[in-house]
C-alpha cells in the first residue's frame, strides 16, 4: 500500500506541476498528457523483462514453464532489445518529419502490445532465441517513439510551456520503471505468473493504441477537436511549419551536421547515454561487491533513485519555465544551467559515492539517490534542445542524437567488462567511474560553449523573392520571444 500510495502521489505531483496554471486546459494538454502515458507504458515493457526473466528460470508453485538460462544467455535477451531500437532511430526522424508523428505513435504502441501477448508463446516454443526475436521486434517498433515524441512536442508545445510539457512526457519513464519494478515482481509470484507480466504489458499497449488513434494528431491543423483560438495560439507562439509544407522541405544535412548547437546536443546525449546507464546497470553490483550493500533486496530502495529523479525533473521543469518567462535568464542560459546540474552534479555526487566506505547502507543509497535524482535536470536541458533549434526537424535531429546515445548506453557495461576484472576492487570500479565523470564533464563543457537556445536559419528555407520580418542573410530568431505576438491566453 505504502509504494503504490507513493506511484499515486508522483502522478498527482507530475500533473500540477506540468499543468499550465494560468491557461485553460486544451487540446494540447491533452496530446501531451496521452504522450506522457505513452513513454511510460513503453518504459514499463522494457522492464518488465529484467524482473519477469527472474521468475522466468527459478521453480514455481503454479506448473510455470521453467527455462535453464545461463547468465550469459540472459544477458543477450536483455540487451536484444537495444539491437533493433537503434536501428530505426534516424529513419524514424526523418519519416516523422515528413507524415507526422501520429501514425507512428500507433504502430510503437500496437506492435509492443502484440509482442508481448506472443512472448510467452514463443518463449515456451521458441526458447531463447524466439525470446531475443520478440525482444528485437519490440526495439524496433520503440524505436518509432522517441523521434515521434519530439516531432510532437515541436509541433504542440508552445515555448513558455515547452519544458513542463517535455518534462512531463518523459518523466513517463520514471514513473513506468517504477510501476513495473512493484507490479512485475507481484504478478510473477502470483498464481497468473510470469505470463502475466507480458500479458498485462500487452493489453495496456494496444487500449492507449486504440485511445491515441483516435484523439491523437500530428498538428494542431489536423486536429479535429481543437478550438480555433487554441489552434492559432499555438501555430503564431511557435512558427513552425505544418505538415503538409514539410513534406516539401529537404532535410539540411550538410546544415545540421555543420551546425556546433547540433553537436553540443548530439555529445551531450552521448556522455549522459555512457554515464546514466553505467550508473543504473552496474552501481547495484557495485554497492553489493565494494560496500556489501543489497540495493536489489529491497524493492523500495531500488525504486526510490528513480522516484527521486521523477520527483526533481519537475521541480526543475517548473524552475526553468518561471526563470525564462519572468525573463530572469534567457532560454539558452537556463537551458546551460540545467544541463550542468544534470552533469556536473551527478559526476560529483558519483565521485563521492566510490569513496564511501563498506557497510554504510544509508549514506550509500541517499548518495545514489541525489546522483540519478540531479539526472531529471536533463529534461530541461539538452533533452529539449532540439526543439529549440529546429522544430520543424526536431524528430530527426532526436533520431540522430537518440541513436548515437543509445550506442553508447550499450558501451557502458562494456567498458566495465573491460577494466573491473576482481569485483571487490574498489580501485578496479573507480576507473569505471572516473570514465563516466570525464564524458559528464567534457560533454557538458562543449555543451555550456556552444548551445544556441535560437531557432536556426535553416529550421524552414527562405522564399528567394520574400524578406519580410526583417530577417537578413543568416539572422537567428530567439524561439523564447516568437510567442509574444500572441496575447490570448489559453
Amino acid at each position: 500500500m505504502i509504494t503504490w500510495g507513493l506511484v499515486l502521489v508522483l502522478f498527482v505531483l507530475a500533473v500540477v506541476w506540468s499543468a499550465d496554471l494560468e491557461s485553460s486546459f486544451g487540446m494540447r494538454h491533452l496530446i501531451v498528457f496521452l504522450l506522457f502515458l505513452s513513454t511510460t507504458v513503453s518504459y514499463a515493457t522494457r522492464v518488465s523483462m529484467s524482473v519477469a526473466i527472474v521468475a522466468m528460470t527459478t521453480d514455481n508453485d503454479y506448473g510455470y514453464p521453467v527455462f535453464n538460462w545461463e547468465r550469459s544467455i540472459q544477458d543477450t535477451i536483455l540487451s536484444s532489445f537495444f539491437w533493433g531500437y537503434i536501428m530505426l532511430q534516424i529513419p524514424a526522424g526523418l519519416l516523422t518529419g515528413r507524415f507526422g508523428g501520429k501514425v507512428f505513435i500507433f504502430l510503437a504502441m500496437v506492435i509492443t502490445g502484440v509482442i508481448n501477448l506472443i512472448t510467452p508463446i514463443a518463449a515456451t516454443n521458441g526458447d531463447w532465441m524466439a525470446v531475443c526475436a520478440c525482444r528485437i521486434l519490440m526495439g524496433l517498433s520503440q524505436g518509432l517513439l522517441y523521434p515521434s515524441l519530439h516531432g510532437l512536442l515541436g509541433q504542440w508545445a508552445p515555448p513558455t510551456e515547452r519544458s513542463r510539457m517535455g518534462t512531463f512526457v518523459y518523466a513517463g519513464a520514471q514513473l513506468g520503471t517504477i510501476i513495473e519494478m512493484m507490479t512485475a515482481g507481484i504478478l510473477s509470484a502470483g498464481p497468473w505468473g510470469w505470463p502475466s507480466v507480458f500479458y498485462t504489458a500487452g493489453v495496456a499497449c494496444l487500449l492507449l493504441g486504440a485511445v491515441w488513434m483516435i484523439f491523437g494528431a500530428s498538428t494542431p491543423s489536423s486536429c479535429r477537436w481543437i478550438s480555433k483560438e487554441e489552434k492559432k495560439y499555438i501555430e503564431t507562439s511557435l512558427g513552425s511549419a505544418d505538415i503538409s509544407e514539410q513534406k516539401k522541405m529537404a532535410t539540411p544535412w550538410k546544415s545540421i551536421w555543420t551546425s556546433l548547437p547540433f553537436w553540443a546536443i548530439l555529445l551531450a546525449h552521448s556522455g549522459q547515454s555512457l554515464g546514466f546507464w553505467t550508473l543504473l546497470t552496474e552501481i547495484p553490483s557495485y554497492m553489493s561487491k565494494v560496500l556489501g550493500v543489497n540495493i536489489k533486496s529491497n524493492g523500495l530502495l531500488s525504486a526510490l533513485p528513480y522516484a527521486g529523479m521523477y520527483v526533481l525533473s519537475f521541480v526543475f521543469s517548473w524552475t526553468a519555465d518561471f526563470l525564462v518567462n519572468r525573463n530572469i535568464v534567457s532560454l539558452p542560459a537556463a537551458r546551460k544551467i540545467f544541463n550542468t546540474i544534470a552533469f556536473w552534479g551527478p559526476a560529483a555526487a558519483l565521485l563521492g559515492l566510490t569513496y564511501i566506505p563498506a557497510g554504510h547502507l544509508t549514506l550509500a543509497v541517499a548518495m545514489l539517490t541525489l546522483t540519478v535524482g540531479l539526472n531529471g535536470a536533463h529534461y530541461v536541458g539538452f533533452l529539449i534542445s532540439h526543439i529549440d533549434l529546429s522544430p520543424n526537424f526536431a524528430s530527426t535531429l532526436m533520431g540522430i542524437t537518440n541513436g548515437c546515445g543509445n550506442i553508447f548506453s550499450i558501451m557502458a557495461p562494456l567498458s566495465v567488462s573491460l577494466v573491473v576484472k576482481d569485483e571487490a576492487s574498489a580501485t578496479e570500479w573507480r576507473h569505471v567511474f572516473f570514465i563516466s565523470i570525464a564524458f559528464y564533464f567534457l560533454s557538458n563543457l562543449f555543451f555550456i560553449l556552444f548551445m544556441s537556445g535560437k531557432v536556426q536559419d535553416w529550421n524552414e528555407p527562405k522564399p528567394a523573392n520574400n524578406l519580410e520580418e526583417g530577417v537578413k542573410g543568416n539572422e537567428e530568431v530567439d524561439s523564447s520571444d516568437k510567442n509574444k505576438t500572441c496575447v490570448e491566453k489559453f
